[in-house]
């Protein structure tokens, strides 16, 4: 029994298709195929049901998938561990961070991350809440940045900044001609959302309450929201006035969006999000947290509360 045969059967588990699981081991087909069947024979049982349209993986694979998770995450702190005492800021930082966040955060955390820890290397990745929480349960990232709340007991959260949102309207919208701007006040509106992956839309829906009411209601009533795949696409859109949005205050107006498009605070109480560092229970590199958190206060980003 191997680690490489560990890491075999917990990425089967999780594409359910030998094909994709071997290209997320880097080897081939046949390679990973070959290590499975070995370890289903040094340990006498069945882990996967192997058919040409599906993989089912057995109720004992199941309780031996969960065992190899636990057995690649200890072998993986041992290698933390062992990199944290020779210079925890040494070696590259693997970070995830939300689609609402990377765009507006990852260009001055750079520039900052540059003058705090020059040795450090940087690795991002963007992707939604859900699809970065299972990759750094399973250690493939060392840490994300998204929004609270999520609760996770295998992870650790440390908040970073509180977050108040804007309202984007058209410029030749009513609305724009108001200093402030009441949740209740985009009951008649046209919303723009991003998809249902994402944990912004959710927010917005949350500070909206007539809004929450319209997944409720009959398809003329759904007409009233439109869906973007990004806050750059939905932008577009209110400046073409299909409606209006919700954003974070850190997202900036560019020269061209700012000719028809104009931001509005919120009435108070104002909402807002809290973004977070989020880590492994245990992680060996405690430092590189803590060198996060600097770094991203020394971004300075506009309009924001940091954490202390």
């Amino acid at each position: 029994m191997t680690l490489t045969e560990l890491r075999y059967i917990v990425a089967v588990a999780r594409h359910r298709h030998f094909g994709k699981a071997a290209e997320a081991c880097f080897v081939s087909q046949p390679t990973l195929s070959v290590g499975v069947r070995k370890l289903e024979e040094e340990l006498g049982v069945r882990i996967f049901e192997r058919s040409r349209s599906e993989v089912i993986v057995t109720p004992i694979g199941a309780t031996l998938v969960a065992r190899a998770e636990e057995v690649l995450d200890a072998a993986e702190a041992l290698r933390e561990t062992a990199a944290a005492a020779q210079d925890p800021l040494g070696s590259a930082l693997r970070l995830g961070v939300i689609y609402t966040v990377g765009p507006f955060l990852v260009p001055r955390l750079i520039s900052a991350l540059k003058k705090r820890a020059p040795q450090l290397g940087l690795i991002v990745r963007e992707g939604f809440t859900d699809e970065l929480a299972e990759s750094l349960r399973h250690g493939e990232l060392d840490a994300v940045i998204m929004s609270l709340p999520f609760r996770d007991p295998r992870l650790i959260s440390r908040p970073l900044y509180e977050e108040p949102f804007h309202v984007a309207v058209p410029k030749d919208h009513p609305l724009a001609r108001r200093k402030r701007i009441k949740p209740a006040d985009l009951a008649d509106e046209t919303l723009l959302l991003l998809g249902a992956r994402n944990c912004f839309r959710e927010q917005v829906v949350e500070i909206c309450p007539a809004c929450i009411n319209l997944d409720r209601k009959g398809d003329e009533d759904m007409q009233r929201t439109l869906e973007g795949s990004s806050l750059d696409t939905i932008m577009q859109m209110v400046a073409t006035g299909a409606g209006v949005t919700v954003v974070p205050t850190t997202m900036p107006l560019n020269k061209e969006l700012g000719r028809h498009v104009v931001l509005r605070p919120f009435a108070r109480p104002v909402p807002s999000r809290t973004i977070a560092v989020f880590y492994r229970r245990g992680f060996a590199r405690p430092a590189l947290i803590n060198c996060i958190a600097e770094v991203v206060r020394a971004a300075r980003l506009d309009g924001v509360s940091y954490n202390t």
